[in-house]
């Protein structure tokens, strides 16, 4: 029979999940989010109370709240799969037994926690082992710590830390292990970072990731010599970086002849679980104690981290905290061991090897693709991938580029890896950085494909859009020489900047040429006109993507060129980038001068119309002026006005008659401004700008050329965001003006002459220069 609340407490469960897992809430929900969305304005507690429904909604809204302040699109929360909602039911279930009798409590914690242990021991081969069960996977290593502290120094339960004093305690880590790990132990347990000694790698011999046996035994010899005391070391099976694994048989040797306590971690010891395992791998079952980590290998949420060890004095153990005479601590084990129920034995190592399967499909794929490197341990049973994009030849030729060729590469690795994990999600590719090999595009199954679904199909689709993209770096790549020199050719109109964090072809600058105008002045002047040059490239129907580059950028006011492909004509490229900036710096020019044009063409405006006037009166007499005799005496004698209209254009800066336009009906013939043509190579119908004709860029040119027009009629502007770096927001748009703008002088027209004038402006042919008459 079934307790009915441990079924309600199921139950609950099951409906708050389904609850805050739904995207699609009702229309009135949105007017609630408002109202219980104020987590950063903390509000008074409710005088009355609320219901589960209500309390769940405040949850789900808090979650969503970043989404809608920023318009972000709804993501949907991670499917944890029935496993994963078992270890979500062993913490609720955890609160519900902490109530029960102390006696059936402490029966019931005791058999969950042998179960566990025994369970865990079978599963990764760790023979006669406790556990220890924590939250922060540090925490275990630092109660080992204390074990062994209380192991070598006997009056150290009584005397404290001055027992240290007689002989310094030293810890011994590897440089390839997680960052902050020492530092975390020292100051857990009141030990100076003098304690900390961390051993270098092979540099000559075997792995550079493996910590090197030679130097650690000699290392540990100093220390004797000193009066130290070596206390532990801690070795990797899988590092954090590269997932390469410590010679384990030889530490363990070396740690027996120097009564040394040997702790073993990292993600490859997932593999003690499989059917067949490596010597490396085995020898750490032979270790003091190790931690493990089930939570990512099995897809578990909120899952704690286990800590393995060997030690027969209980009561040391119970001082180091390693166990606990508190039954409810005992219930962290609870959601493990309902998962572990839930999965079986099968499930557990059938998880395991799908991942390590992943991986070896991953790494036969990637290592057929050129221009990519593969930094693993074992080729052959390899649970982590390493690689990274590597073209030497390239830019070995050009001696300016060795300077910057890491941060070239480095930047170009990091694109890659943010690329492809934002094409395909479920990859769990992220990018790590090492001392020795920079940046690395990692792929690590292990950790992540349990918790993402990671499937066969997903390591095709990354190494299909690795493809893609390693051509298009390729490219890249080998055009940046080439970009350089042809900006460098057309100086100083253009400058070049070196930008070797810029992972694209390059970054120019256009710099206007002021002599004497006050530095201030032309900064602002010169971030102007790039702007607007910014913008033009931007409209133009190019592939190429041209931004503002990174937030954070050494130079302000440049414009970053994206990623190409290699049918671009760089020659035609860096020619339309001058060509328009002259345009908008000789259009910038104009519109200075404009004022006092316009100006000088009011006074000379007046001073022709004052004269007019005066010889209207001279012509016409003194009786016309009048306003009822005047009209009498035209009506009887009408006389014709000689008085000619006059217009004024901005562009050539002239006040002249309008005499020939009423006499022709059409403007006057005047050189009009020619917008600045922006290639100069011939175009083909269809053909994107600054393309070589007849370039053949792969096999897949037809596939790509059909899905490019799928995409330009979803995006007009042509620029394909998969193939370039992030950037910065658009620029705004900046007022346009017009040379054709015109001040009238005076407007005295009839109807009729009004409408042949609008007639003959209506046949003007377009782009001819606009002019305003005025009669």
């Amino acid at each position: 029979m079934v307790d009915s609340t441990l079924d309600q407490v199921g139950k609950n469960l099951s409906e708050a999940m389904r609850f805050l897992g739904e995207e699609q809430r009702e229309p009135e929900a949105a007017t609630e989010r408002q109202h219980f969305s104020r987590s950063c304005i903390p509000g008074p507690l409710q005088g009355d109370g609320q219901d589960v429904a209500t309390v769940l909604r405040l949850v789900h809204n808090l979650i969503h709240e970043e989404e809608d302040e920023e318009d972000k699109p709804s993501q949907k929360m991670q499917n944890v799969g029935e496993h994963g909602q078992m270890a979500l039911l062993g913490h609720s279930l955890a609160a519900y037994i902490s109530m029960m009798d102390k006696e059936q409590l402490r029966k019931l914690t005791t058999r969950i926690q042998s179960d566990t242990t025994l369970w865990l021991c079978r599963l990764f081969r760790y023979e006669n082992g406790s556990t220890c069960f924590h939250e922060d996977d540090r925490d275990g290593l630092v109660k080992v710590c204390r074990l062994v502290i209380n192991a070598r120094y006997e009056e150290y339960a009584t005397e404290g830390y001055v027992v240290l004093n007689t002989r310094q305690p030293v810890i011994y880590q590897s440089a390839s292990c997680r960052p902050g790990l020492g530092q975390h132990l020292c100051s857990q347990l009141g030990l100076p970072l003098s304690s900390l000694c961390t051993v270098p790698c092979n540099t000559l011999f075997g792995s550079q990731h493996q910590m090197d046996v030679a130097l650690l035994e000699k290392l540990i010899k100093e220390d004797i010599n000193a009066g130290k005391l070596p206390l532990l070391l801690i070795a990797n099976a899988g590092t954090p970086g590269a997932g390469h694994t410590d010679k384990l048989g030889r530490l363990k040797e070396l740690c027996d002849q120097y009564n040394m306590w040997l702790h073993v971690e990292g993600v490859n010891l997932a593999t003690l679980a499989l059917g067949q395992v490596t010597s490396s791998i085995m020898a750490a079952t032979r270790s003091d104690s190790m931690t493990l980590t089930p939570g990512p290998w099995l897809g578990l949420p909120a899952v704690t981290a286990v800590t393995l060890y060997r030690h027969e004095d209980p009561a040391l153990s119970l001082a180091a905290g390693l166990t606990s005479s508190h039954p409810v601590e005992k219930l962290r084990a609870l959601p493990l061991w309902l998962s572990l129920q839930y999965l079986g034995h099968n499930g557990i190592v059938q998880k395991i090897k799908h991942a390590t399967t992943l991986s070896q499909l991953f790494l036969q794929k990637v290592q057929s693709l050129t221009c990519i490197k593969t930094l693993v341990e074992d080729e052959s049973d390899s649970p982590v991938v390493l690689f990274k994009f590597n073209q030497e030849e390239s830019i070995a030729s050009s001696e300016s580029f060795c300077a910057g060729e890491k941060e070239v590469l480095d930047a170009f690795n990091r694109w890659l890896g943010e690329e492809l994990a934002e094409l395909v999600p479920t990859s769990g590719i992220d990018v790590v950085e090492l001392e020795d090999e920079a940046t690395c595009v990692r792929f690590s199954p292990l950790l992540t494909a349990a918790v993402l679904g990671t499937r066969e199909e997903d390591v095709e689709s990354i190494v299909e859009k690795m493809t893609e993209l390693v051509f298009v770096m390729s490219s890249t790549m080998s055009l940046r020489e080439d970009f350089r020199e042809e900006t460098h050719k057309r100086s100083p109109s253009l400058r070049y900047i070196n930008e070797f964090a810029w992972p694209g072809l390059g970054v120019v600058r256009y710099e206007m040429q002021a002599n004497g105008m006050d530095e201030d002045r032309k900064k602002q002047e010169q971030e102007k006109i790039n702007t607007e040059l910014l913008k033009k490239l931007q409209d133009l129907d190019t592939d190429i993507l041209f931004s503002t580059g990174p937030e954070f950028v050494t130079e302000q006011g440049c414009i970053f060129v994206g990623m190409v492909t290699d049918d671009v004509d760089v020659s035609d490229l860096v020619d339309t980038i001058a060509a328009l900036g002259r345009d908008i710096e000789e259009s910038g020019k104009l519109l200075q001068n404009m004022t006092e044009v316009v100006r000088k063409g009011i006074l000379e405006a007046e001073l022709q119309l004052q004269k007019a006037n005066e010889e209207k009166l001279v012509e016409e007499g003194m009786l016309r002026q009048l306003p009822v005799v005047g009209s009498v005496l035209n009506w009887f004698s009408p006389i014709q006005s000689s008085i000619k209209g006059r217009t004024f254009s901005l562009a050539a800066g002239s006040l002249d008659s309008t005499e020939v336009t009423y006499s022709t009906k059409a403007q006057a013939d005047r050189p009009s401004l020619q917008d600045t043509p922006i290639s100069s190579s011939k175009k083909l119908p269809g053909q994107k700008l600054f393309r070589r004709a007849g370039v053949s860029t792969d096999s897949t040119e037809t596939s790509c050329t059909q899905a490019e027009a799928t995409f330009q009629e979803e995006n007009p502007t042509g620029i394909g965001s998969s193939i370039n770096p992030p950037i910065s927001p658009p620029t705004p748009e900046m007022p346009h003006h017009t040379s054709g703008d015109l001040v009238p002088e005076k407007n005295l027209k009839s109807s009729s002459e009004i409408d042949d004038l609008e007639a003959s402006e209506e046949m003007h042919p377009e782009g001819q220069e606009a002019e305003g008459s005025t009669r």
